[in-house]
């Protein structure tokens, strides 16, 4: 595999590399000015006390037969994705323990399990592999003790001592305010106790994330990440209050569906939709975005990238982690190929120009609070 091109050339997809070969450092910079960070796998970001990639991979997929058409016979190519991205330097998975339909609840915690135990390179420290998991707010949680067993289940499908993010998965503010002090305590508990080394909250508006920040303060636990859909397609002034707010107070945006749910990828028109619910959303909005599509399309040829790799570029330039899914080997090879180099700041502000002039944007996630 070449080495990453000289400054002003075309950098090459990873996609387009012979599979199985990883991402090589760069050579020395020499004389050369650096205006900012290539985003490369080892150039680790910040999140509290973790040291993780800047971009990580999401797995809501893996166990989804509903939405992502899951099936057991995946699993093999499912842990050579896994083991394709150790191997390039990413290491943060994101997860939950409602992953999985049906009798597979709780399959991606499973599968994340068992890839780690047969990952054939070395895992010497915590930060070798950090596995962000999500806790659901379900109505029968109402104690922080219920809540902690939460943790300690999930610990157990994954067979890990402790986790990297424990994460509330949404916020009750909206239907059971009364509830929502419980799963906070439940965070401060499982934090007291060394099951997570680190405290996470999910679909979070500023509002309410203001108060649960203010809250694990006073107990002494510090909020490092904030999991939000982010990306072109959600531009909303709740997501730039939200960013700022994380920015303002040291906590770590991890932006989840970084593509809208695939809607930026460019396979996608009016008379070519995806199978499944997607369908119906992407009818509803595709047809507004010519001028984001045709811009990403602009920027990804001048770049020698797909409109993919620009899509979730820009989410890393605003400092986010995106964690896109992967079901496959090419999706890992493509998401690779998002890092190594960085957007222009005029190229954010074309992008950006063209998301805000589109007529629909994502449909916000329905535990969305303000």
């Amino acid at each position: 595999m070449a080495l990453p091109p000289a400054a002003g050339a075309p950098a090459v997809p990873f996609a387009a590399q012979p599979r199985g070969h990883g991402l090589r450092r760069p050579a020395p910079p020499g004389a050369t000015l650096r205006l900012g960070p290539l985003f490369w796998p080892w150039e680790k970001v910040k999140v509290g006390p973790l040291s993780v990639s800047p971009m990580g991979f999401g797995t809501w997929a893996w166990g989804n037969q509903l939405l992502w058409g899951y099936q057991e016979s995946m699993d093999s190519e499912l842990q050579e994705c896994f083991n394709l991205a150790m191997k390039n330097g990413i290491n943060l998975f994101d997860t939950a323990d409602s992953y999985g339909t049906g009798k597979l609840n709780g399959q991606s915690e499973r599968l994340l399990g068992r890839f780690i135990r047969e990952f054939e390179g070395p895992i010497k420290s915590p930060d070798d592999v950090v596995i962000a998991t999500k806790f659901a707010a379900y109505p029968w949680r109402l104690t922080s003790g219920q809540f902690v067993g939460a943790c300690k289940s999930s610990l157990e499908r994954l067979q890990l001592d402790r986790l990297g993010i424990g994460q509330l998965h949404w916020s009750t503010a909206n239907y059971a305010p009364l509830q929502e002090r419980a799963l906070w305590d439940g965070l401060v508990e499982m934090y007291d106790k060394g099951l997570v080394r680190a405290v996470g909250v999910s679909n979070y508006g500023p509002k309410q994330l203001l108060k649960i920040h203010s809250y694990l303060a006073s107990k002494g636990v510090p909020l490092s990440s904030a999991q939000v859909q982010f990306s072109l397609l959600s531009m909303g002034d709740e997501q730039m209050e939200l960013k700022t707010v994380c920015d303002s107070l040291g906590i770590r945006v991890i932006a989840y569906s970084p593509l809208g749910l695939g809607m930026l990828t460019g396979k996608y028109d009016a008379s070519n939709l995806p199978k499944g619910p997607r369908s119906v959303l992407f009818r509803q909005i595709l047809p507004g975005l010519e001028s984001l599509l045709s811009c990403l399309r602009r920027i990804a040829e001048k770049k020698g990238k797909t409109m993919s790799q620009v899509a979730i570029n820009w989410c890393i330039c605003k400092g986010a982690i995106p964690i896109p899914g992967v079901k496959t080997v090419r999706h890992v090879e493509e998401n690779l190929g998002a890092l190594g180099w960085r957007l222009s700041p005029a190229e954010i502000s074309d992008l950006e120009s063209a998301a805000m002039a589109a007529p629909k944007k994502m449909i916000q996630n329905v535990f969305q609070t303000a």
